[in-house]
């Protein structure tokens, strides 16, 4: 009797070990999808905005200065846009960059896990 009763507790602990671990993995995989849902809608964003900026204020800078100035007005917003358009990239590609790896507190609580259940010599 004493034996069936323990071995229900192991069972009902194992149990509850592994829906744990379960529970942390789906968190971490929502986590994950939602940064790179980040990512996209941020690089998009800055595509987007430098595309239409910058045909807009080319369009609005070759009528301002066509007589005089174009050629310096069109290189200094290019330059302008050209360079909101690469720091917003980097910024991207560094937090890209810094992410954690997928199920990383997945993968340590189960060696852990491993590591109690392993006798010690």
């Amino acid at each position: 009797m004493a034996l069936a009763s323990s071995l229900a507790r192991l069972g009902a602990h194992f149990v509850a070990l592994v829906h744990t671990r379960a529970e942390l993995a789906t968190v971490e995989i929502e986590e994950e999808a939602l940064r790179y849902f980040s990512y996209l809608l941020l690089t998009l964003c800055a595509l987007f905005s430098l595309v239409l900026a910058s045909v807009l204020l080319v369009l609005l800078l070759v009528v301002l200065f066509w007589d005089s100035y174009r050629i310096t007005a069109l290189v200094s917003l290019i330059g302008l846009f050209g360079g909101g358009g690469i720091l917003l990239a980097r910024q991207v590609r560094q937090q890209y960059r810094h992410k954690p790896h997928l199920l990383e507190q997945t993968l340590q609580e189960l060696a852990r896990d491993v590591e109690s259940l392993v006798p010690q010599r």
